[in-house]
């Protein structure tokens, strides 16, 4: 089965809208930040293994903590996908911390400074 068959596009996308389910509604973990987001999935095309891509908003310590948090509930976490989804095996999950918007945000910023200094310079020379 290719990687990106429509079969797993689909496991992917349910999985990852459950995974944020049971981040949002059912884990109390009081390391696990509240602005918490499962950005994308990847799950395997044997089913076996998950990379989940997680988002937090706020300092380093609690995106730490976070993923502290996360690993340690993982067979919770995997108990409630494997009763609320069927499917043949429930992967095993791997969290990893996705700072893809904060990065773009960062160049946003610095996109936005030298937009500004450029258009002072210009007014200057006018």
């Amino acid at each position: 089965m290719r990687k990106n068959s429509i079969k797993n596009t689909r496991i992917n996308g349910e999985v990852q809208k459950e995974l944020s389910t049971i981040i949002r509604n059912e884990i109390k973990d009081p390391r696990i930040h509240p602005m918490t987001s499962v950005m994308a999935v990847e799950v395997a095309p044997d089913l076996k293994t998950c990379k989940a891509f997680i988002s937090v908003l706020g300092e380093k310590e609690a995106k730490e903590a976070t993923i502290k948090g996360l690993t340690s509930a993982e067979g919770y976490i995997r108990r409630q996908l494997a009763k609320n989804l069927n499917l043949r095996n429930t992967p095993e999950i791997r969290f990893i911390l996705d700072e893809s918007i904060e990065y773009g945000v960062n160049m946003s910023k610095l996109i936005d400074d030298v937009t500004k200094k450029d258009t002072s310079v210009k007014e200057s020379e006018e």
